[in-house]
């Protein structure tokens, strides 16, 4: 089964109406606007994630010429979604932690910048041997960094400023705001901390399929789990 919005409506609303119908049309019970935007969270988050795991996947295929060019270029198309998550921030130094701490919203470092020289990433395990080689040791003219957990530790440690990263943020969380009518909630996109997905429209069928299942588990609806987990499976099959 497919589901498509026919009116440019907000993709969330789209999407929390087309839930609430399959929901309601076997009276398999209802989620409340916070237990949908939990749900809504959580779908998208996992969404999000896949893109990285099928991008591998695809750059893999067209390293074995297993992938095609053109309107099923597939990898392109990922790549694409991806970066319209792409974002840059100045990083701030801590003389405490003598560390530059990253964006709160990162999800993938792509560069670490001090001005516009690009600073070289090093495996943690590997730095010692870096300093202390007169070859190899980081300059101001060849930095390096290594990371640790949210900070980057920048050598040589004089650099203590203009450090950026160019990063992949995650997603807004998605919120469907509402005002109560009669005792309902009515959609108001106007509300100050309304929030729409951030995932491209293809990804519409994927977040009814994985909200609906987190609807089956909180309402101990098998039918309903079944439903959106064998929905999934077939969107799925047909993106591999």
């Amino acid at each position: 089964m497919a589901f498509f919005c026919y009116l440019c409506d907000d993709m969330i609303n789209t999407v929390r109406n087309t839930v609430m119908a399959i929901l309601n049309k076997d009276n398999n019970g209802y989620i409340t606007p916070e237990e949908f935007n939990l749900f809504a969270k959580q779908a998208q988050l996992e969404i999000f994630e896949q893109y990285f795991y099928d991008y591998t996947n695809w750059v893999n295929k067209r390293n074995g010429r297993l992938a095609n060019d053109g309107y099923s270029d597939i990898q392109k198309n990922i790549a694409e979604t991806i970066d319209t998550f792409s974002t840059s921030s100045n990083l701030s130094y801590s003389g405490v932690t003598e560390s530059f701490a990253l964006p709160s919203d990162w999800y993938y470092i792509n560069v670490v910048l001090y001005g516009t020289k690009e600073i070289e990433f090093v495996a943690q395990n590997k730095v010692m041997n870096l300093l202390n080689s007169n070859i190899t040791a980081p300059t101001v003219a060849y930095p390096a960094y290594y990371q640790k957990g949210n900070d980057i530790k920048v050598y040589p440690t004089t650099i203590q400023s203009n450090v950026s990263s160019l990063y992949v943020r995650y997603p807004l969380d998605p919120k469907w705001t509402y005002t109560v009518v009669a005792g309902s909630p009515i959609f108001n996109q106007s509300a100050l901390d309304y929030q729409d997905f951030e995932l491209p429209e293809s990804a519409q069928n994927d977040l009814v399929y994985k909200i609906l299942s987190y609807a089956g588990v909180n309402l101990r609806e098998a039918e309903v789990v079944q439903f959106a987990t064998g929905s999934d499976n077939t969107e799925q099959t047909k993106q591999s």
